[in-house]
C-alpha cells in the first residue's frame, strides 16, 4: 500500500477504518484481560466482584492520585450567578476582573 498515492478521500477512509480496527482490538484484549482476571480470581475462590468491590456500594482503588476534590463553590460572580469559583487554585479571569475594578472579595461570598 502506497500512502504517496492514494487520494484524500482514499487516505480518510483509511484513518476511518484503522480507527475502528484499533478499537476493536482494543475491545477484544479487554475481553480477554478480564477473563484471565476472573479465571484468576476463581483459582483462589473469588469473583471479580468480590476482588473489586463492584455492585457493593463500596468504591476500591478508583480515586486518581493527585486528583482533588471540586469542593463547594466560595464565590459567586455578581454579573453572572451561574458563574462561582471554589477559592481554590487560579483566580477566575471574571474574579480577577472583579478584583480590578475595585470589587471586595468578600462581596463575592456565597
Amino acid at each position: 500500500m502506497n500512502l504517496d498515492e492514494m487520494s484524500l478521500k482514499q487516505l480518510e477512509k483509511l484513518e476511518a477504518d484503522v480507527a475502528k480496527a484499533i478499537q476493536a482490538a482494543k475491545d477484544r484484549d479487554l475481553k480477554a484481560a478480564r477473563l484471565a482476571v476472573e479465571e484468576a480470581a476463581a483459582k483462589f475462590g473469588f469473583s471479580l466482584s468480590e476482588i473489586t468491590g463492584a455492585g457493593d456500594g463500596r468504591r476500591k482503588y478508583t480515586r486518581r492520585i493527585g486528583a482533588a476534590s471540586a469542593g463547594a463553590a466560595k464565590y459567586r460572580n455578581p454579573e453572572d450567578a451561574a458563574q462561582t469559583w471554589t477559592g481554590k487554585g487560579r483566580q477566575p479571569a471574571w474574579f480577577k476582573a472583579a478584583l480590578e475594578k475595585g470589587t471586595d472579595p468578600s462581596d463575592m461570598e456565597i
